[in-house]
């Protein structure tokens, strides 16, 4: 037996192992966390509306992160949701009942993940193909905000992670967005409850106390939005809640390096794998004390037409990315002439028509609402594919008809307007005439009626002449009104719609709709019946210049 060496009454392995505990915290250490977003099945770097190589997606997003861990190993990397769907390789794969694992769970564990928040659009396709995907995952979903219902069998979901880092415990809150119930069917997301993110993440962060952990980040599902604690976005009243070092954020698909509010630090990588967000923390510690957070800073780091895309995951992705192709390349109808959607926001479109008549037809409805969700959508003349209507109608949504009035039709066609800036004179030619904090896929035009944007007019009056079958539409006017399940929601200023009677909801997405009313019909329209403009011409002239230079930039000409 090897004799022991003491110092007093204390051996000196005891004397070395309380030394090192003292000194444990003493000294800096530096944390980084990288947070992907909304990459909604954007794996293969490619745009499937264009079928063009496109700089987005894991494969891209993979080579971002090797080089970031060749860097520093000290890193946490998080996803904020909205990840299972989104693009026609997710989609084919969801509606396949497929035997495979879920091709972006495959990819995130071969990057290694270590949480994922879970998004709204993850219930998209219902419970079974949740549960599926979440246990494809070699990490943990997390949301502390969806609770399963008292007496229900329903996974719950992990409210953080906890993960020692180089001697630093950080903990990771996930937060959804809790409007989930206004968007889904009851099905989709039957046993769960979605409290407010405010007040979960208050409970969560003095329950973590009992962990101690040294740095709070919360992973949230939800935008900036202005304050209001349960809304949609909610993510500046939570960081108001006392203990949080800082927040990465999505669901709005918009973009930010770095923001401070009280202290706290708020970053949102872009959508679809376009940028990642990198938070980097600067720990330092005195023996015997708690690790405290010195520094902190958020940068993006962007995916280019430079970044190279991983083999391994392309790998992954290739049977998926092929079976995707195959879908899209099948023909649905045929147009007589070249179609574009430069214009489709400043005027009448045969492209949104499209939307309307199939919306108008299958809702059997007097009126209805569509925006242009991709203004690059382009439709040659001559075969037609699933991959043209893939491109102008880009969301899983479900269509809807509900009850409304003449009313309603007035103040949602008002709250759509909010997407041009008034003016006067001279004042028209100049622009730009769009508001940039209303983004343009919830600028909704209608169909049914007829009416007039006088851009001369004050916010909220701007809809003029607005006429049902010839005649004033009357306030009481009662309607049948075809709309999308978001829209029904309430969500972007269309509280109007909210809690109006659903007299009937599609079992298909609208997207899936459009692919069979036109299979059946077997032609595209080729003009708009010119329902609505805006006034005074000098602002519509503007408009388009000013869109037709946006095409020229992005490339679309």
């Amino acid at each position: 037996m090897a004799s022991m060496i003491t110092t007093g009454r204390m051996p000196v392995p005891l004397v070395l192992t309380l030394l090192a505990v003292a000194s444990l915290h003493a000294g800096s250490r530096s944390i980084v966390v990288l947070a992907t977003t909304d990459l909604h099945g954007n794996l293969y770097p490619v745009d499937y509306f264009t079928g063009q190589q496109a700089s987005r997606g894991l494969a891209k997003v993979a080579t971002l992160i090797k080089a970031e861990r060749a860097r520093q190993p000290n890193i946490i990397l998080i996803d904020c949701g909205d990840t299972i769907q989104g693009t026609p390789l997710e989609y084919v794969y969801q509606k396949s009942s497929p035997l495979h694992e879920d091709p972006m769970m495959l990819a995130m564990n071969r990057i290694g993940y270590d949480a994922m928040t879970v998004g709204n659009h993850e219930f998209n396709f219902g419970l079974k193909n949740l549960h599926r995907a979440r246990s494809n995952a070699l990490f943990p979903w997390l949301s502390a905000n969806i609770k399963p219902e008292p007496g229900s069998k329903a996974q719950a979901f992990g409210s953080y992670l906890l993960k020692t880092v180089d001697g630093v415990k950080v903990a990771v809150i996930g937060i959804t967005t809790p409007a989930v119930p206004t968007w889904e069917k009851p099905e989709n997301y039957a046993g769960y409850r979605f409290e407010g993110g405010v007040e979960a993440v208050r409970k969560t962060v003095t329950s973590l106390a009992r962990e101690h952990p040294d740095l709070v980040v919360v992973a949230a599902h939800a935008g900036l939005g202005e304050g209001t604690p349960d809304d949609e976005n909610m993510v500046r009243a939570i960081s108001a809640v006392p203990g949080i070092d800082a927040i990465v954020f999505g669901h709005t698909h918009q973009e930010l390096a770095e923001q401070r509010l009280g202290g706290v630090l708020l970053t949102q990588p872009k959508n679809w794998g376009m940028s990642i967000a990198r938070l980097v923390f600067t720990l330092e510690g005195e023996p015997g004390k708690p690790w405290r957070v010195a520094a902190k800073r958020s940068s993006l780091v962007k995916v280019t037409d430079q970044t190279p895309a991983d083999p391994e995951i392309l790998e992954i992705a290739k049977p998926f990315h092929a079976a995707a192709e195959r879908y899209l390349s099948t023909e649905v109808a045929r147009s007589s002439v070249p179609l574009d959607g430069v214009l489709g926001r400043v005027g009448d479109s045969a492209l949104v028509e499209a939307i309307h008549e199939v919306q108008l037809q299958y809702a059997r409805a007097e009126v209805s609402f569509a925006s242009l969700f991709n203004p690059g959508v382009s439709v040659p003349a001559g075969s037609v594919t699933v991959r043209q209507i893939a491109s102008l109608y880009i969301y899983e949504n479900e269509l809807f008809a509900i009850e409304g009035d003449g009313r309603m039709v007035k103040e949602a066609l008002e709250n759509a307007a909010r997407f041009f800036v008034s003016c006067v004179g001279e004042a028209c030619g100049k622009g730009p005439l769009t508001n940039r904090n209303v983004l343009g896929f919830n600028y909704d035009m209608a169909q049914g009626v007829s009416y007039e944007i006088d851009l001369s007019k004050p916010e909220g009056s701007r809809i003029v002449n607005l006429t049902f079958k010839g005649a004033p539409l009357a306030p009481g006017r009662k309607l049948r009104i075809a709309i999308n399940n978001y829209r029904a929601g309430g969500s972007a200023g269309y509280s109007m719609f909210r809690g109006a009677k659903v007299v009937w909801r599609s079992a298909e997405d609208i997207r899936q709709l459009m692919i069979d009313y036109f299979t059946e019909r077997g032609k595209l329209p080729d003009k708009a019946d010119g329902n609505w403009r805006i006034l005074p011409e000098l602002a519509r002239k503007t408009l388009e210049r000013d869109a037709r230079a946006e095409a020229a930039r992005s490339g679309l000409f």
